[in-house]
């Protein structure tokens, strides 16, 4: 018997970056640049990768860890307002069956000299009952996604 349940989550994250709310901006909007530090990575093999940034356009990425089980992110833009917020809905799965659904939202916020990135997203866990361990790592990914961010835009500073 399978499950059919559905957990519930709601968190946010926020990190301050050197660079202005538009350079920030850019590492999302631009596909070849949110493909560095978004889907590739060590050990990781990308079988996918579209984009269609704008609202109402899509992205879909498709990717592996050391050629094992197959994830996907499917994600439709919702909202978009240039160097100040992004909303976004995306589904992941694994295998082809989607595991969670959500409704996420990024800030961009002058802050000094740089920007401060406000990160919140509402989650449905499918075919869970353990929204707390989901929600941990669901933080976890994006905590080092927004790493990932930071060492990429550390890279094509100057």
């Amino acid at each position: 018997m399978s499950s059919t349940s559905t957990s519930h989550s709601t968190f946010s994250s926020h990190r301050v970056y050197p660079v202005s709310p538009a350079e920030l901006f850019s590492a999302f909007s631009q596909a070849d640049r949110k493909r560095r530090w978004f889907v590739e990575g060590e050990g990781w093999q990308v079988d996918e990768f579209v984009v269609d940034f704008r609202p109402g356009g899509s992205e879909r990425s498709s990717f592996r860890f050391e050629g094992g089980a197959s994830f996907s992110n499917d994600t439709t833009y919702l909202d978009i307002v240039p160097d100040r917020r992004i909303v976004f809905a995306y589904v992941m799965a694994t295998e082809g069956k989607p595991f969670s659904a959500s409704l996420a939202t990024i800030e961009f916020v002058p802050e000094g000299e740089g920007t401060r990135l406000v990160y919140s997203e509402q989650a449905a866990y499918l075919d869970s009952d353990n929204a707390d361990a989901q929600t941990a790592d669901r933080k976890a990914g994006w905590a080092e996604l927004l790493e990932a961010l930071a060492r990429h835009l550390d890279e094509t500073a100057g």
